[in-house]
């Protein structure tokens, strides 16, 4: 449960040596900048360097090019590549005017093979009318209409069989319609056609000269292969293009990134007079590292300060967390990552997690197929979420194997825990003398998960100086005191039988600390040294209190009660598999193994699914809630990602 120490850095120079200073920042990869304003509060002196960063365009169009060419060009060290940005613009604005004209071209081409394609099908429609259709449809008196109409509207010409005029001549068929035409008068036209509208008729125009569709289908036919020979020879002239200037375009390409990430540090420096000023942060480790490349560039002064003396500037957090815990930063960033002066939670999310997961989803089979699930996600796929799948797992092996489950078989590794020893399994999960002791181990697990987030919400305070939130707050020492004592009352009346709750019992660990929880905002002032200590009316700080205090008392019943769905998955596992097992068995034969084993894939896949989520809900809103605000800003360095 580590943040990284950090640095703040100010960096003052003269403008002549600004670039140096900015590609030095850069080429660390550790250096995030903030705004000179979070620093000093007079800027009335400085002016901007740069509204608006100019390296945008030219890697935008270079990119947009590359991109039409679905080759991907990966991103390269460039640190002994230095062109000037007008050799960098220029480059950008050649290579993008070639691709693009070689891509227009083969788009051409493509368009009219598409064009040909289309022509072919629907003169394939008409081949077998032997006229040229110039004359046809140049006629005098008469029009024809050429398209295509919906067998049912075919059989429905028949109610039309009193006009000569409607009349509809197929020239071939295909699944739904027919195709064909039918000629009319041009004085009746309107009236005509307004009765094959009606039929869904749908019209194709033919533009085929003095040749007859047939023809035309020939010459179709040779020009399809002619034009995909074309679109061929296109795309090797595309190819070839990129294979020769593959290394040039790599370079210029990852300079332009690398540039484009340098002139955010740029946007965000200020200039008074000659001189220039950029302000960040740095971890502490890099520190010297840093110092010793920017002392080499003369006019160069810098200034450090640990960002614990600088917190009103709200330093960036970056997490440091052991292999184990690393993957489950995953987690804490989705809650949202801690304050500089906070605790990073991601180890205890890791412990907590992995365990809950694992005896919620207790089967020794399953989970070591949800491990080796979580492995190909992360290696194949590389989801960040296989790498939290893979120790869950590996924990469900290892909860299934106490509870002796094996893809269900709640029995089949008896002999194994004979072996060893035992009479039999250590818990029996289907046993109805064990299900009160399962549900409330899980109460257990839960009060204990929360009086560990209240200590460390003690820890927390006592760090950000908040002590009156660590003594009197419902997550504080008053409220474990509260908490604890009242849980372990009840547990040592009701369950232990010994009587612990006497007059001073009572008085002194239950009430006297949920008094102090009540004036927890007063006490808390006080203790701080804040003249504003008292509300500004009593009374109605007391009846407002009253109604929050009655929220307070609820929510440890109800953050309590929801570690119930621990005992309650444990359970729903075991019936799950028993009723799989039932349907097996009333199935028989080959469908017994059949229905076993897809039973066991849909349980494994919506259970996984169910518990991952349940878990992730215990984590964030009945701990989280207790000691974590996640408001931290997360430390973004400005770093080409080199692939």
């Amino acid at each position: 449960m580590a943040v990284s120490s950090m640095q703040a850095v100010n960096v003052i120079g003269l403008m002549e040596h600004i670039d140096e200073v900015i590609t030095v920042l850069g080429e660390s990869g550790v250096f995030h900048p903030d705004e000179v304003g979070n620093f000093y509060s007079d800027l009335s002196e400085f002016t901007h360097l740069q509204t608006k960063n100019s390296y945008a365009e030219p890697l935008t169009n270079l990119k947009t090019a590359l991109n039409m060419t679905q080759r991907k060009f990966r991103l390269t060290d460039t640190s002994d590549f230095r062109p000037s940005f007008e050799e960098v613009e220029n480059f950008s604005a050649q290579t993008t005017s070639d691709i693009e004209s070689l891509i227009e071209q083969k788009e051409k081409l493509l368009t009219k093979l598409g064009i040909a394609k289309h022509n072919l099908s629907i003169a394939e429609h008409f081949a077998g009318l032997d006229v040229e259709l110039a004359k046809v449809l140049e006629t005098e008196f008469v029009t024809a209409r050429f398209g295509r109409l919906p067998k049912e509207s075919v059989k429905k010409l028949e109610a039309y069989s009193d006009n000569d005029f409607v009349d509809f001549a197929v020239c071939s068929e295909d699944r739904d319609h027919c195709w064909g035409v039918y000629f009319v008068p041009k004085d009746k036209a309107d009236e005509i056609d307004k009765i094959f509208d009606g039929l869904y008729f749908e019209p194709t125009e033919l533009t085929y000269g003095n040749e007859s569709p047939g023809e035309k289908l020939e010459e179709y036919r040779d020009r399809i292969p002619e034009l995909e020979s074309e679109i061929e020879k296109a795309q090797k002239k595309l190819d070839t293009y990129l294979d020769n200037n593959s290394e040039q375009i790599t370079k210029y390409l990852s300079n332009l990134e690398e540039m484009y990430l340098y002139s955010g540090i740029r946007s965000k420096a200020l200039q008074h007079g000659n001189s220039f000023i950029i302000v960040g942060w740095i971890p502490t480790e890099n520190k010297k590292q840093l110092q010793k490349k920017l002392k080499r560039i003369r006019s160069v002064e810098l200034d450090f300060s640990d960002a614990a003396n600088e917190m009103d500037k709200h330093p960036p957090v970056k997490l440091r967390n052991c292999f184990i815990a690393k993957p489950f930063e995953f987690y804490t960033k989705m809650y949202g990552v801690p304050r500089y002066n906070e605790i990073d939670p991601t180890f205890f999310v890791a412990i907590t997690y992995v365990i809950i997961f694992g005896i919620m989803f207790a089967d020794l089979g399953q989970g070591l197929l949800l491990s080796i699930a979580g492995l190909l996600m992360w290696k194949r796929r590389k989801m960040e979420i296989g790498k939290i799948l893979f120790p869950c797992g590996i924990a469900s092996a290892i909860f299934g194997t106490i509870f002796g489950s094996l893809f269900g078989f709640e029995h089949i590794l008896d002999p194994i825990f004979r072996s060893v020893g035992f009479k039999e399994k250590p818990i029996e999960v289907m046993a109805s003398q064990n299900t009160n002791t399962i549900i409330l181990g899980a109460i257990g697990i839960g009060v204990l998960l929360l009086i560990v987030a209240m200590f460390l919400n003690v820890y927390t305070s006592l760090r950000q100086k908040r002590y009156g939130r660590a003594l009197f707050g419902t997550s504080g020492a008053a409220g474990i005191i509260f908490y604890s004592s009242l849980v372990f009352g009840l547990v040592s009346e009701i369950f232990l039988g010994n009587h612990i709750m006497t007059l001073p019992y009572i008085m002194g660990l239950v009430v006297l600390p949920f008094i102090l929880i009540f004036f927890s905002e007063p006490l808390g002032k006080l203790l701080e040294g804040k003249k504003d200590w008292q509300p500004e009316s009593w009374g109605g700080y007391i009846v407002e209190n009253i109604f929050e205090s009655l929220e307070v008392l609820l929510s440890y019943v109800t953050n309590t009660m929801s570690f119930l769905r621990v005992g309650a998955f444990v359970l729903v596992h075991a019936g799950m598999m028993l009723v799989v097992f039932v349907l097996a068995e009333t199935v028989g034969g080959v469908g017994y193994w059949i229905i076993v084993v897809i039973g066991n894939i849909i349980v494994m896949l919506l259970e996984a699914l169910l518990v991952a989520i349940q878990v992730l809900r215990l984590e964030y809103y009945e701990m989280f809630s207790r000691f974590y605000s996640g408001e931290g800003r997360p430390f973004e360095p400005v770093k080409l990602n080199i692939e």
